[in-house]
């Protein structure tokens, strides 16, 4: 707590003193104000990184009114400030109700010196983590801002800097006439970049034609992508133009390119080579220019090893490369994902938000989607629970609360703390943790340091 401002509101000369000295050997700067009024005054001028205050400032006073006024009014004016509030036995439950309103922590007179400066000590450093972190994803919306000022995103919705990359990495090589290959899990969001690439592209104005390539049968696949003349195979009754003919002047998008035949895989080859083709049954060289961008699930090194993949073709298509990652590992996106698929009227409960950021997602935004529509078909109220999500592995009962209690690594400690604005009690109710437990499992990863507390 070296060089930070901590005020201390008490009426009792005896109380400030007494923090004021402890909290000044730790390195603190300590500032003490004896009524509300002051304090509050006090913390307007700003400066404040954490604030101790009583609960009651008259004497014979124990209803703590004074105190939840001051808090509720401190909560008002630095939605963010840590407060820590020291409570006689009598207001313990008080000080729990406010907890949950929004305390950072509270402290039980007469208090534990160690104890109250392990409080201090981690929540200073807990505040500085998050507010660290609330000003990287306020960096990650304004640079979505800039960027969506400047080129058409499509609609796009994401808060992670990993997602903010890729997405950037698009627009950048979106004018450049070059194929694009797109690379990622299933329904990560691989399309959206295609789309991206093509509306901010020279040729955005030109048609953007989708194609399964995955899922074209091999005895179709010619005519699908290059067309066919009437009477070239049964059924074939008139001419029909193919998907490269249908996309000239603009983008041909060819998803699932890993599971391509190897014959179609050497008449695509051709075709971009030279932008030349023959329709089924013509032999009449036809010339098309259509910028392509591949996607795939499917790691193309191990198919070219195992002799399923071209590696000609292969260099072909990935002249760049947009790696998207699984929705695992941007976890800042899913809210706003969430909250982006949700029907109009419809919001999320805090279990449900938490249900959402803990799942592992092995479907990706598409397996996300499906579960907020699904969500709000069959929840009874236009309030989702988390039982209302169904989500595999949330036990019988169907809540997440049913999970089998473990204990938490980093990544849910941190987002336990960032949803809850950095209120330990809060966190530690959510991860199923005592407060002592949760400081400990801080100290021990590294997220908060300083001695263990509940000595």
């Amino acid at each position: 707590m070296q060089g930070r401002t901590l005020l201390v509101i008490d009426d009792n000369d005896a109380v400030r003193t007494a923090l004021d000295v402890l909290l000044t050997l730790e390195g603190a700067r300590v500032e003490c104000a004896a009524t509300p009024r002051a304090g509050l005054e006090r913390v307007a001028r700003g400066g404040i990184d954490l604030v101790i205050q009583d609960m009651n400032f008259q004497r014979e006073a124990t209803s703590g009114d004074e105190g939840i006024a001051l808090f509720r009014s401190l909560r008002a004016a630095q939605p963010d400030l840590p407060v820590v509030l020291l409570t006689a036995w009598t207001q313990l439950e008080t000080a729990v109700e406010l907890v949950k309103a929004g305390a950072a922590d509270y402290l039980a007179k007469p208090w534990d010196n160690a104890r109250l400066v392990t409080t201090v000590r981690n929540l200073l450093q807990l505040h500085a983590a998050l507010s660290a972190e609330r000003e990287r994803l306020a960096r990650v919306d304004r640079s979505h801002a800039e960027l969506a000022a400047r080129f058409d995103l499509r609609g796009i919705v994401y808060r992670s800097a990993a997602m903010h990359a890729v997405v950037q990495m698009a627009t950048q090589v979106a004018r450049a006439d070059v194929p694009v290959l797109v690379t990622g899990p299933n329904g990560a969001g691989k399309e959206i970049l295609a789309e991206i690439i093509q509306a901010n592209s020279m040729s955005k104005d030109g048609p953007f034609v989708r194609v399964n390539a995955g899922a074209l049968p091999a005895d179709l696949l010619e005519s699908e992508l290059f067309g066919a003349e009437a009477g070239a195979y049964t059924g074939a009754s008139r001419s029909r133009e193919g998907r490269f003919e249908t996309a000239d002047g603009g983008t041909l998008f060819l998803d699932e390119i890993g599971n391509l035949p190897l014959t179609g895989q050497a008449k695509l080859l051709r075709v971009l080579q030279t932008g030349e083709f023959e329709r089924l049954g013509s032999s009449q060289t036809r010339k098309v220019n259509v910028r392509i961008v591949s996607a795939t699930n499917t790691p193309l090194g191990e198919a070219i090893r195992q002799g399923r993949f071209r590696e000609d073709l292969y260099y072909r298509l990935n002249v760049i490369e947009l790696q998207v990652p699984p929705l695992a590992d941007r976890r800042d996106d899913i809210l706003p994902l969430a909250q982006h698929f949700l029907e109009p009227g419809y919001g999320l409960l805090p279990d449900a938000e938490r249900a959402l950021v803990r799942h592992d997602w092995p479907g990706n935004v598409r397996e996300l989607r499906n579960s907020i529509r699904r969500a709000c078909l069959l929840a009874s109220t236009t309030r989702i629970a988390a039982a209302d999500l169904r989500l595999p592995g949330s036990g019988t009962s169907g809540t997440w609360e049913a999970l089998p209690t473990r204990e938490p690594d980093r990544d849910e400690i941190e987002t336990a703390l960032t949803r809850h604005g950095g209120v330990v009690a809060k966190a530690a109710r959510e991860l199923g943790l005592s407060r002592q437990s949760l400081y400990r499992r801080m100290e021990k990863l590294g997220i908060a340091t300083g001695s263990q507390d509940g000595r």
